[in-house]
């Protein structure tokens, strides 16, 4: 089974559930721009909610509980140390201190903060950066896997209204 088969299986259970896609990441900052920009590509053309935490995922806390979603999928740029470019879908139980993200607020917290006060599936899928230097534009290993990001998720939520 190819990398992208089982990305798409592992969010397959997300099509027709209420989800909320929160990406993160800075557009200035080279490969962390990927969040933000999924986030643009996809706003209006899929079912489900989006919004872009950009650098302070923190901040909307309170507004992904009130929402309270069946499940909960963050994309952001994070250094798992896997291929540049590489895609991969996390627990939030295997987001601890090997996975580094480039923001304030680590990944692990930011999902324990909303899981004690809703009971909602997390979904996190890290894509590797290349690099992540101030003004840099997107790599060309990260821009090809934001496209297969794009693709899935579209697929995956074009069809069906959320509930």
């Amino acid at each position: 089974m190819s990398t992208e088969e089982r990305l798409f299986d592992q969010l397959s259970p997300l099509r027709n559930s209420k989800t909320l896609i929160v990406t993160i990441g800075n557009v200035l900052k080279g490969d962390d721009a990927v969040g933000p920009l999924l986030c643009q590509k996809l706003a209006g053309k899929i079912s489900a909610e989006i919004i872009d935490a950009g650098t302070v995922p923190e901040n909307y806390i309170q507004f992904i509980i009130k929402k309270a979603p069946e499940n909960l999928l963050i994309i952001d740029a994070v250094d798992f140390m896997g291929s540049a470019g590489e895609i991969r879908m996390f627990e939030p139980d295997q987001l601890s201190s090997f996975i580094m993200s480039t923001h304030s607020l680590s990944p692990r917290v930011f999902v324990d903060m909303i899981m004690q006060e809703i009971d909602v599936q997390v979904y996190f899928l890290g894509i590797q950066p290349v690099q992540i230097q101030m003004g840099e534009p997107l790599s060309a290993e990260v821009d090809k896997a934001s496209r297969q990001v794009e693709t899935m998720l579209t697929e995956i939520f074009i069809s069906g209204k959320q509930k």
